[in-house]
């Protein structure tokens, strides 16, 4: 368990996405997801109101009614670090991109209702919205703090500029401030991340869990140079960010390091971030009980520094 940021959220280094529940997951599928991640030592679960908008026939809050199901059916909220956002940018999604006083205090009402609980330990900024003043969404998210709804605050999606004029502003009025950053991050999509968010992470000590940690799947091992790609939005997604001489040099890489460990390049995949200075907690999704054990598998692997640098090194760049 780690501290999230100085919100005195104490997490495990391995967050379960949630935004396959009522999507890839059907609701039997991600009960079993969830009862087997809390069972091997699990406790921190990311959702977002959005999820998942952009599937036909959906409107957004899908995973968060599934998730508020399961702690229902379960009576188990006590045991959960329980995560959420608002304000997407997904033309689809609640609100669309908004973090405005009113949107806000409507859409963690409808979290709440979801999720079936009275408050949210970490409420994330999933966008930044450049519409509505940082001092708007500061105050309203201190408003929640105050209430009782909201524990902590995060965000996601942020540029270094805007987080850390985030943090000047919660400072200047004593606001709550920003104590976590969800950025997408993962060891063949790194520029983002350590060019500039990094620094100004560390140096405020802002909790940071990236998500995509596999980047799509393409982590996992099973897209190949040599084999035809699924005819799926997913996969030409892969292909056209990550199909390239340098991240295939990072898979033969993990080949290498996954007979050496005897683990899978998804754990040397998540086991590199959890590594990672400031990383406390990388975001990954399971659809089923064999996908999960291999996620929480992740938690007990050790790699040694010789096999972080040379994963650091090859995938340096990327």
């Amino acid at each position: 368990m780690v501290i999230l940021g100085k919100s005195g959220l104490e997490v495990t280094q391995l967050c379960l996405g949630g935004n396959v529940f009522g999507w890839t997951a059907d609701e039997e599928t991600s009960f079993q997801v969830l009862d087997t991640y809390l069972e091997a030592g699990g406790n921190f679960i990311d959702s977002a109101d959005a999820y998942s908008a952009w599937v036909p026939g959906h409107h957004g809050g899908e995973s968060e009614t599934v998730l508020g199901r399961w702690l229902h059916k379960r009576k188990n909220r006590d045991r959960i670090i329980l995560a959420t956002k608002v304000g997407s940018l997904n033309p689809e999604a609640p609100g669309k991109p908004n973090l405005s006083r009113r949107h806000i205090l409507k859409a963690v009402e409808d979290s709440l209702r979801r999720l079936q609980t009275d408050y949210i330990d970490l409420y994330q900024a999933h966008r930044d919205d450049e519409t509505a003043s940082l001092e708007e969404t500061l105050a309203t998210f201190a408003d929640l703090v105050k209430q009782g709804k909201v524990r902590a605050i995060g965000a996601s999606n942020y540029s270094p500029q805007r987080l850390a004029e985030a943090l000047s502003i919660s400072k200047q009025h004593g606001y709550p401030r920003y104590e976590s950053l969800q950025p997408f991050y993962n060891l063949v999509g790194r520029k983002g991340y350590e060019a500039e968010l990094e620094e100004v992470c560390l140096k405020e000590e802002i909790g940071v869990i990236p998500y995509s940690a596999l980047a799509s799947g393409f982590l996992s091992g099973k897209y190949r140079p040599d084999k035809e790609l699924p005819k799926t939005p997913r996969a030409q997604g892969v292909q056209s960010r990550y199909w390239n001489e340098r991240s295939f040099a990072v898979l033969a890489e993990m080949d290498r390091l996954a007979v050496h460990y005897q683990a899978t390049h998804t754990q040397i995949a998540l086991a590199w971030l959890i590594a990672r200075p400031g990383i406390t907690a990388p975001i990954a999704s399971a659809t089923s009980i064999q996908q999960t054990h291999e996620l929480m598998g992740a938690l007990k692997l050790r790699l040694d520094q010789d096999t972080i640098e040379a994963l650091t090194k090859v995938s340096e760049g990327l």
